[in-house]
């Protein structure tokens, strides 16, 4: 009898696209970049359908299925980049839940018709507000939406712990393919996977090291809110899902350090990604360079398929300024404030809204109150 490809490799026959979340492979990296490492891991989460996204958007529709919250057929309302949108009209429509996502102008026409073709509907904001940014911005519509659809759910992904829950999966999934790790890499933006893998890697691994990422221009961990060229790490507000005890470190990887590290990717592995993806990649080879050692895993949350306007436009870079990129190490710093737009490592790592079990007191870069 005749064996399918799949077959002959082992591959899954799937009933539901849902099966398809998660159980993304591990590929070695030694790609110079720009200098030569001793190899690192990538987790190619670029390679789920749905995004690495659908991790969180399956955990928390169905947790607040779970709980009550989310009803049959109900609306669910989320503001998005791009990433978790594609993630929430994935899982949404298989279990049969309308999706609207509130984007900005910013977001990449790519991305925007594939929300419109899975059958989201897209609110576009076209101001940032003069604090939070494009998030906060994006969130005011969020709550009018709300009110005018009373059914309606908000996963609020910045803040439900439902999101960095999704991630635990990753992080087991990261406890079976290695015997041993010294050091994960993370893109930051709502903190959801960094926190969800450090907690199941942390039972395993006690002292292994969680390096985050983060792009110059975002408050995550504590700058000043700037205008920002990449999307889909950073942010303008403060989410609570951001684990900032678990961090041993922090780098701001500046754009044009990140497109000689998707187009070194590209060129010779032909695995890359965007902003986040190639942010990583450069601090997780900076770091096993460093450490001398190849036990570090970069997760590559995406594809390269978004950017082909910008990380892979010649135009596009020269007219910014991002080619040739100049800088190859990053620059020591004590504080967020001395952090500069380009490649910067900060060894220590607090939560810039101070929170410490004290009294909620209200922060302006959120609008909310949080527990200082």
């Amino acid at each position: 009898m005749m064996t399918t490809s799949a077959e002959r490799l082992g591959g899954p026959r799937c009933a539901s696209l849902l099966e398809l979340i998660g159980n993304t492979p591990a590929l070695r990296v030694d790609t110079p970049l720009p200098k030569r490492h001793p190899g690192f891991w990538a987790k190619l989460e670029g390679l789920a359908p749905g995004s690495m996204k659908a991790r969180a958007a399956l955990a928390m529709l169905t947790g607040a299925r779970d709980r009550g919250q989310l009803g049959p057929g109900g609306t669910v309302v989320e503001s998005s980049s791009g990433t978790l949108g594609i993630g929430l009209a994935y899982v949404g429509a298989l279990l049969g839940h309308p999706v609207v996502i509130v984007a900005d102008q910013e977001l990449d026409p790519m991305t925007r018709a594939l929300l419109c073709a899975y059958g989201a509907r897209v609110e576009i904001v076209h101001r940032p507000h003069p604090v939070g940014g494009w998030q906060r911005a994006r969130l005011e519509v969020v709550r009018r939406l709300l009110a005018g659809l009373p059914e309606a759910y908000w996963p609020d992904q910045y803040n439900n712990p439902d999101n960095p829950e999704g991630y635990r999966g990753l992080g087991r999934e990261l406890v079976e393919q290695f015997d041993e790790l010294d050091a994960v890499v993370c893109s930051v933006g709502t903190g959801g996977h960094s926190a969800g893998i450090a907690a199941v890697l942390r039972e395993r691994w006690p002292a292994v090291r969680i390096i985050g990422v983060d792009t110059p221009g975002s408050t995550v961990f504590g700058q000043q809110a700037g205008r920002r060229l990449m999307r889909g790490l950073g942010s303008s507000i403060h989410p609570d899902n951001v684990a900032y005890r678990a961090f041993d470190e922090v780098h701001w990887v500046g754009p044009a350090e990140t497109v000689d590290a998707c187009r070194r990717l590209a060129r010779d592995t032909f695995v890359t990604g965007g902003w986040s993806t190639g942010a990583a990649a450069l601090v997780a080879a900076w770091h096993a360079r460093k450490a001398g050692t190849d036990r570090v895993v970069a997760v590559f949350p995406d594809g390269p398929h978004r950017y082909w306007d910008t990380i892979y436009d010649d135009e596009f870079c020269r007219g910014h300024g991002l080619i040739p990129a100049t800088i190859t190490e990053p620059s020591e710093v004590d504080g967020p404030s001395a952090a500069t737009g380009y490649w910067s490592r900060c060894r220590t790592v607090s939560d810039p809204c101070g929170r410490r079990g004290d009294p909620p007191a209200t922060c302006d870069v959120c609008a909310r109150e949080v527990d200082r």
